[in-house]
């Protein structure tokens, strides 16, 4: 995962979400020049530990459980739209998941920068498989693939190190205001769900061709060209 850039437009994406998935195919397949631009921003469930370690920092995680009803409707949906994008799928049984396994594993190997990759073998063991990427083992199996060593990704749920920043992801969750996935920012615009990528895609674009204004005496005041205020206190607020 990228360094945390609020200038910088970011992807909040879950392994877990079907939708997540399609948005992340849809962005690589009809955008790929933006994949480099964007701080991929990992959006999970905590486990006890970490939702303890989340209160210890203030923090609390959006989630409501979702209805069967809802559930049923989105097998339906997400066969349908995997259809319509030519893709094979299956959908996997979750068991009592811990989805630390799997995303504390993505942010090592975002780390050694082949977090994309990571995606790509998670999504292809979900999604097309039908395995349990909340198992250890299956974590480890995709070493080969990406150049890293099977325990290292497998232990991820147990260093300290990963896990903290694993926290850090959670209270960027809550910082930003993400309340579903796939979720896109372009500073303060926001954008949830796999329809909204194309708007997403069009805000990053305008945003390139005509960034922001400063207003005229504002770096006098304080105002960086950034975004960010120094007023030269401590604080922030004199």
């Amino acid at each position: 995962m990228n360094s945390v850039n609020q200038n910088r437009p970011s992807f909040y994406f879950s392994l877990r979400s079907p939708y997540s998935w399609l948005a992340w195919h849809d962005l690589v397949r009809h955008h790929g020049e933006l994949v480099d631009r964007l701080d991929w921003r990992p959006f999970f469930e905590p486990d006890s530990c970490s939702s303890a370690l989340l209160a210890e920092a203030g923090g609390t995680f959006p989630y409501t459980p979702m209805s069967k009803a809802k559930s049923l409707y989105i097998l339906q949906d997400v066969k349908r739209l995997a259809a319509d994008r030519g893709l094979s799928f299956r959908w996997p049984v979750d068991r009592n998941p811990v989805w630390e396994v799997p995303h504390l594993a993505y942010l090592v190997a975002a780390r050694q920068g082949r977090g994309q990759d990571f995606i790509v073998a998670a999504a292809r063991a979900r999604w097309q498989q039908g395995l349990d990427i909340c198992d250890p083992a299956v974590v480890a199996s995709w070493a080969d693939e990406l150049g890293i060593d099977g325990a290292e990704l497998a232990g991820a749920v147990d260093d300290p190190v990963t896990r903290a920043q694993g926290v850090q992801a959670l209270l960027q969750i809550q910082r930003e205001g993400v309340f579903g996935v796939p979720f896109f920012t372009v500073r303060h615009e926001k954008f949830w769900g796999v329809d909204r990528l194309a708007a997403f895609a069009g805000a990053l674009e305008r945003r390139r061709e005509s960034p922001d204004p400063v207003p005229a005496g504002a770096e006098r005041l304080g105002l960086r060209r950034d975004g960010s205020v120094d007023d030269g206190h401590a604080g922030g607020c004199g």
